[in-house]
């Protein structure tokens, strides 16, 4: 099992990214899949999370409201983080994870396997 968080950058502010987190072998859908942020010298933090097709609701924390979505393609076996109107406290490492159950919902109880993580880096 492998998750692969990707996408990160240099970017000013205002402006856009895109992460994706694709999976190896297990298929996306079955999972609730998380995003989380680190920024330097700070905790991590959940951003966003999307269910399992089962369910298929997701969230964003208020901090990101309006500005991230998070999204799935089934067919690349691929969960996206649109990130829009970047700010400078968006800087952080971001990581995608994969809820430990089958068919859970947001958020998991807990999650199994993380992302190697993906640096975002937005300057003012």
């Amino acid at each position: 099992v492998q998750l692969q968080a990707s996408g990160g950058g240099l970017v000013q502010a205002g402006g856009s990214l895109r992460l994706s987190c694709t999976a190896s072998r297990f298929a996306l859908d079955y999972y609730a899949i998380g995003w989380f942020r680190q920024a330097p010298g700070k905790e991590r933090e959940g951003v966003a999370c999307i269910s399992s097709s089962d369910d298929d609701s997701s969230y964003v924390v208020d901090s990101v409201k309006g500005r991230f979505t998070v999204s799935r393609d089934s067919a690349k076996n691929t969960v996206y983080l649109q990130m829009n109107s970047l700010k400078p406290e968006d800087t952080a490492v971001y990581y995608c994870a994969r809820g430990r159950r089958p068919g859970d919902s947001c958020p998991p109880l807990a999650y199994d396997y993380w992302g190697q993580g993906t640096l975002v880096t937005v300057s003012s």
